[in-house]
């Protein structure tokens, strides 16, 4: 391939893109060109390559059987063409790029959206992207860098170690618990009406609370928003089981049973192998851990600040694990 002088790295850019985003339209906004130009490299990348690697369709281009094989290939010259630029790069300049990260909508906007403007501070030369749809973004084709995710993957090519435990309670208006009867265990907890989550879209097995709460509970309004959910319990539409980062900032909830109900769920921080060394996207890791690990009261109902000594035996082993570590099986 490398004789065939209508082949080139951009070529391989412009595939990438459409390939992800199966829009050509998208592809162009990502590389800042034209529509038309995706489509004159894809056509040139496939007869230089004399393969077909896209089928056209309304909705998209969606790739072939060939372009399906053909990905790996790029990705893996992408990922090299990463590392090579880290290499040469030194001072400001191995700072420069575009970092995705894509977190839950709770983790995103009710904890991390607010810490965002310190680090593009820190980093002017960084662009972060942080995307919060409800699934789970693909990090082996590239559709996220990093990903802060309520269970972690069971095989991959991925580095992840956990962010952090989380507590949950059943928490509902205080004005609407001053109207209703007292809620004295689980059973009377079947009188009201619950918020959830909708049952068939729910992207992670973590997200499935009212069960481990009482297993007749049913969620009489669903929503597939953590912040529709607790519009909903503000307004008084009944009882949602929130996590404490959340309600902690909100002063009209009450916790229902506190002694009795509490779940705890955790955050994991994933990244693809190939991409863990380089430095912008090392930079936002590190930064999410601090963030984190600064904020364990955010997040947990029941913590206690440690001693003076053991605060600073904390410190010292989150600096020596601030990269993160290959998953055990």
């Amino acid at each position: 391939m490398s004789n065939n002088q209508n082949f080139t790295w951009d070529d391989l850019q412009y595939f990438l893109a459409v390939a992800r985003s199966g829009q050509l339209s998208t592809a162009a906004r990502q590389l800042r060109t034209s529509h038309a130009t995706v489509s004159r490299r894809i056509d040139r990348l496939e007869f230089a390559l004399k393969v077909k690697l896209f089928e056209r369709n309304p909705r998209g281009y969606v790739l072939t059987s060939m372009g399906q094989r053909f990905i790996e290939t790029a990705e893996r010259i992408e990922t090299e063409a990463d590392r090579l630029q880290a290499d040469v790069a030194s001072g400001t300049t191995a700072q420069r790029g575009v970092v995705r990260l894509s977190t839950p909508e709770g983790f995103a906007n009710f904890f991390f959206a607010d810490k965002i403007r310190s680090f593009c501070d820190s980093h002017p030369n960084i662009s972060l992207e942080l995307v919060t749809i409800q699934q789970i973004m693909s990090l082996s084709r590239k559709e996220a860098d990093i990903a802060v995710s309520l269970d972690p993957p069971k095989e991959g090519p991925y580095l992840t170690e956990k962010l952090t435990d989380y507590s949950l309670n059943v928490y509902g208006a205080k004005s609407y618990l001053s109207k209703v009867g007292p809620i004295r265990s689980r059973q009377d907890l079947l009188s009201h009406p619950f918020i959830g989550y909708i049952e068939d879209m729910i992207f992670a097995p973590g997200l499935d609370y009212l069960g481990d709460v009482h297993p007749g509970i049913k969620a009489r309004f669903q929503s597939s928003s953590i912040f529709a959910q607790l519009t909903a319990t503000l307004n008084g539409l009944g009882l949602c089981v929130l996590p404490h980062f959340i309600t902690r900032v909100q002063p009209d909830l009450e916790i229902v049973l506190p002694d009795e109900v509490e779940l705890r769920r955790g955050y994991w921080l994933m990244c693809h192998r190939d991409l863990s060394q380089i430095p912008r996207v090392r930079m936002v890791t590190d930064y999410i851990f601090q963030s984190v690990r600064a904020n364990q009261h955010a997040f947990l109902r029941s913590y206690q600040a440690p001693e003076e000594g053991a605060r600073r035996h904390s410190a010292a082993i989150g600096r020596s694990s601030s990269r993160l570590s290959k998953r055990s099986p």
